[in-house]
């Protein structure tokens, strides 16, 4: 618990403009979970709030996550500012857009319906392209410095950039496509809350373990740094390994969902 607090003083104090996006971020899921329980208009089979719920929490847990990696890096700290705002407002601006198209009942991603609708879609894919140049950008950092963090640890940060970098190719497979289901249009019968499709193959499933990399490799780093007494050496290997059969675990479910296949089928 002490450690969990340490981590929110830490990115508080550091950022204090990405911190209260992340606040903002959770406010507007309790707004999405108030109109669940107010609001039973639906989209593609679902209600219109489950979509922007899920993605205000997820954008809070990687501008949060974010926040913190970067005070590893021996940045300065204006250009930590300058980095956190560019990330977290872009973010911010994404997401507000998933929440006012779900407010008018449309779809956000796809949308081409009319102009304006296209227009918000293109103003999406600017903002999370400027997203993906930023994890690039810490990919060649990660391997450049050293970071303020144990080596096993800044090997499955790399790792979790890498295959964060992944994940937004594959949602850029999406959109090439213009849906995230494949053999069925979007909608249909899928997993609750998530909702991935349990009947066709769905995009999202490798999309979303994809982007949570970042998140989930140095979490099995750190907890292999302090459960684990081997040598340096040996957690790295331990590390690499597990981010090998992550990414690979990520690629057998974008493959299972190009063949049309549920990664659970109902």
């Amino acid at each position: 618990m002490n450690t969990i607090k340490n981590v929110i003083n830490t990115v508080r104090i550091s950022s204090p403009i990405l911190y209260g996006i992340v606040i903002i971020h959770l406010l507007m899921a309790v707004g999405c979970v108030i109109g669940l329980m107010v609001d039973d208009r639906t989209l593609l089979g679902i209600n219109v709030w489950i979509k922007p719920l899920k993605f205000t929490i997820s954008g809070a847990i990687y501008i949060f996550t974010f926040g913190y990696l970067i005070t590893l890096y021996p940045f300065s700290t204006r250009k930590k500012n300058i980095i956190n705002n560019i990330n977290s407002f872009a973010l911010l601006f994404e997401i507000s857009i998933i929440l006012y198209q779900a407010a008018r009942g449309v779809q956000s991603h796809y949308n081409m319906s009319s102009a304006f609708d296209a227009l918000l879609f293109m103003a999406m894919g600017i903002l999370i392209g400027i997203n993906v140049v930023i994890m690039v950008f810490f990919i060649f950092e990660t391997i450049r410095l050293k970071l303020r963090t144990p080596r096993p640890i800044q090997w499955a940060i790399l790792m979790g950039w890498i295959i964060m970098v992944v994940g937004s190719w594959i949602g850029g497979q999406m959109i090439s496509q213009v849906a995230h289901n494949v053999g069925v249009a979007d909608g249909g019968a899928g997993l609750p809350l998530l909702n991935w499709s349990t009947i066709a193959g769905d995009l999202r499933v490798a999309h979303f373990f994809g982007l949570h990399s970042i998140q989930i490799i140095p979490l099995f780093a750190v907890w292999v740094s302090k459960k684990w007494n081997i040598p340096t050496r040996n957690q790295v290997i331990v590390v690499v390994i597990f981010g090998i059969l992550f990414a690979s675990f990520i690629g057998f479910t974008f493959y299972q969902a190009k063949q049309g296949m549920p990664l659970i089928k109902l």
